[in-house]
């Protein structure tokens, strides 16, 4: 994530909120340099090889900030091509790239590394290249808006080191393809830290191996994975865990916290199989059975690394303590806990191809909160949190971003979001009908990268309803639709003002107390009644605005 706009500092203080300032502060930039195109699209040096498998080796020195390692990549040529783009940010930087043994030459243009193969690159076959680094990473200033190394201090004076990059990019501390198109098939990740600290990354862990000075700890992940979702944590951990009855049968949930947090996250995390039991209901199996949950004490608020979800709320309910929705449902839950574990589904299980369709990620997922409390606290609760996170949204700019520059849209992705989906909710009129939608993308869509277009048909079709301009609406417009209306004895007249071409949302009111479906446009439609129109509402369900006119 960005680092955070100053002059949004004073507002209350949201996760939400928090992270919707950071993504803003990015998507002003207009300017785009070679740089973002470097990194953002799908350039000639990527689109010939799709990857298979990364083996990760990194040894990790706190007391000098310091890392060195290697990154095996593995690949399928699909275009016989002999130049390849490896991303690596400075100040870190490559000693060596071979293949087969063989030195090979590189160009760098800044964070970009193009690769001259020696070995000619046959359509079908498997290759690999390894990559030797080191250096000092990027320390993040102000983790995870501002991502790279974060290196800190327990209370008890030991090193307590995490990583976090999304958007920033993983090249920040290891060398990858460094797009989110291309996923890779699995990995292994081999974490070296001094002896008397822990390293928990993603996957299962397979084995550690004690060195003289230090431990090398291997972890295995079996599905795919995105390159933001891999991690390392290290620490002075203690681990529990439990085996949870799942809908595809037992899931390990592993915990890993410092050691002085033991008790207080054994009661704390009693929420995170109440979180499964929720989020399976609405959203389908967990995505990553194989691989296992764990949720991982870190120096920061929080991230949805893949099957390694890093936690820093305190142990408290809410966000540090506070409402997100000023509604008092927020204080019910965990939020870091909820959201983050929420993206298992929705940024790690179905990816954006590019980051300007992050809505996909952080939307969803936002609205998963919601979908919790319905779950544990009911329907109308559920209503009110979401109606509540309304108070964070700006409304300045679209939530989707510029494609092919590494450019994400407004932070109004987290808080709209969730009420636009909220919204489609209504629209689709059938709870049962909309979990099966939920459950179904996860289905459709299970271990891949996706575009915003492939959500909205999928949406549309299954729903039934032609969802396309209320999609251009909420996604690629920042004004709310507006219904105007009058009240003529037993008539009532109405419109919608501040819409895109063709926005005809139908909309639930109350006359006189009794539900009643209409169906405005842009022009005046008029609808009457047996009885004086006494009291017009809006049902507060749908995400417009209104006014009597």
């Amino acid at each position: 994530m960005e680092k955070i706009n100053n002059s949004f500092e004073m507002k209350k203080i949201t996760t939400t909120l928090l992270l919707a300032i950071g993504l803003s502060s990015f998507a002003q930039q207009k300017n785009y340099t070679e740089q973002d195109s470097l990194r953002g699209s799908i350039t000639s040096e990527r689109s010939w090889w799709d990857l298979n498998f990364y083996n990760l080796s990194v040894e990790v020195k706190p007391d000098e900030k310091y890392i060195s390692g290697s990154n095996i990549i593995r690949y399928t040529v699909l275009e016989e091509q002999q130049r390849l783009q490896v991303d690596l940010q400075p100040p870190l930087i490559i000693e060596k790239i071979t293949q087969e043994g063989k030195d090979l030459k590189w160009e760098s243009k800044g964070n970009a590394h193009f690769v001259t193969l020696k070995k000619p690159q046959r359509k079908g076959e498997v290759n690999e290249i390894k990559v030797y680094y080191s250096g000092h990473p990027k320390e993040a200033v102000r983790a995870p808006w501002d991502g790279g190394f974060s290196w800190k201090r327990d209370n008890n004076g030991k090193h307590f080191v995490a990583t976090s990059c999304q958007g920033l990019g993983a090249s920040v501390w290891w060398p990858n393809k460094d797009h989110m198109y291309d996923e890779v098939d699995s990995m292994a990740i081999n974490i070296t830290t001094p002896k008397d600290l822990m390293d928990v990354s993603n996957g299962r862990l397979l084995k550690v191996v004690e060195n003289k000075d230090s431990n090398t700890y291997h972890w295995y992940v079996s599905n795919p994975i995105n390159n933001y979702g891999v991690n390392i944590n290290i620490g002075d951990y203690v681990h529990f865990g439990e085996t949870y009855k799942g809908e595809k049968g037992k899931l390990a949930m592993d915990y890993y916290v410092l050691r002085d947090n033991e008790e207080k996250a054994k009661e704390q995390f009693k929420q995170a199989p109440m979180m499964m039991e929720a989020l399976e209901h609405w959203f389908g199996p967990y995505p990553f059975y194989e691989d296992g949950y764990k949720l991982v004490e870190v120096p920061y608020p929080g991230m949805e690394h893949q099957s390694s979800v890093t936690y820093g709320n305190q142990f408290k309910n809410g966000y540090l303590g506070r409402d997100v929705s000023k509604t008092g449902w927020g204080l019910k839950f965990d939020f870091i806990l909820i959201h983050e574990s929420g993206h298992e589904w929705f940024a790690n299980n179905i990816t954006y191809k590019d980051i300007a369709d992050m809505w996909v990620h952080e939307g969803f997922t936002a609205y998963s909160e919601n979908l919790y409390v319905d779950y544990h606290f009911g329907k109308e609760a559920a209503s009110e949190y979401v109606i509540g996170t309304r108070g964070n949204i700006q409304n300045d700019k679209p939530i989707i971003g510029t494609y092919n520059v590494n450019q994400r849209g407004s932070g109004d992705m987290y808080s709209k979001g969730a009420n636009m989906l909220h919204t489609i909710r209504q629209l689709v009129d059938d709870d049962e009908k909309w979990r099966t939608i939920l459950r179904g993308l996860n289905r459709e869509f299970y271990h891949q990268t996706v575009t915003t277009k492939q959500i909205e048909e999928y949406i549309s079709n299954t729903s039934g309803i032609d969802l396309t301009q209320f999609f251009d609406q909420y996604l690629r417009n920042a004004k709310i639709p507006m219904l105007e209306y009058q009240v003529n004895g037993k008539q009532l007249r109405f419109r919608y003002t501040n819409i895109v071409n063709g926005f005809d949302m139908p909309l639930k009111l109350s006359i006189n107390g009794t539900e009643e479906w209409v169906y405005p446009t842009s022009d005046w439609k008029s609808k009457s009644f047996k009885k004086d129109i006494q009291l017009v509402n809006v049902d507060k369900n749908f995400y417009v605005e209104y006014k009597k006119i």
